[in-house]
């Protein structure tokens, strides 16, 4: 009998240990604070960049004018060793992601690499009076500039065509 009355003391201790540690992390849990909805996006100011790209590339490099203070840019840079590789990332009013990528490189693969491999839909859109191609994908959508030479322009990202092109119309090259 004395065996039987220790291992109930140990498995009531056990369980006792167990409690207060659940008690324990629960409150832990409670001052802890949640935050609820997306995070805050922080902005970035891309005009230094933006100035620098456009002296030293060998294109035009496009930026947005005139959108709604709603799309926060949130990534910048410009890569001169590598083609003069343009990105400028915004999170878009309605919580997705769109991307302006330019450079001066091998068009196909910059398409495949920018659009994670969407494939061309062979439909068209005009903008502003020129043709861009419409690319599918299962992670991004894109529209991609037609008739430039010298350097590819592509609208990326998961937002919608309509975002897409909300981007496409509003970007000038100075």
């Amino acid at each position: 009998m004395a065996g039987t009355s220790s291992m109930q003391k140990t498995a009531r201790d056990m369980v006792l240990s167990l409690a207060l540690i659940v008690l324990a992390a629960g409150v832990v849990w409670l001052f802890i604070p949640h935050e609820d909805g997306e995070p805050d996006v922080k902005r970035v100011d891309y005009r230094v960049d933006l100035l620098t790209a456009r002296r030293a590339a060998s294109y035009p490099v496009a930026a947005p004018e005139g959108l709604p203070e709603a799309w926060k840019p949130t990534s910048v840079r410009f890569q001169g060793a590598d083609a003069d590789a343009w990105h400028l990332g915004f999170h878009a009013p309605d919580g997705e992601y769109v991307a302006v990528e330019q450079s001066a490189g091998k068009r196909t693969v910059f398409i495949e690499d920018k659009t994670q491999g969407a494939a061309r839909t062979g439909a068209t859109q005009q903008i502003d009076g020129r043709t861009w191609t419409r690319y599918e994908g299962d992670h991004y959508d894109a529209l991609v500039l037609e008739g430039t030479e010298g350097s590819t322009t592509v609208v990326t990202g998961t937002a919608s065509f309509g975002q897409l092109t909300t981007m496409a119309e509003a970007l000038r090259t100075e």
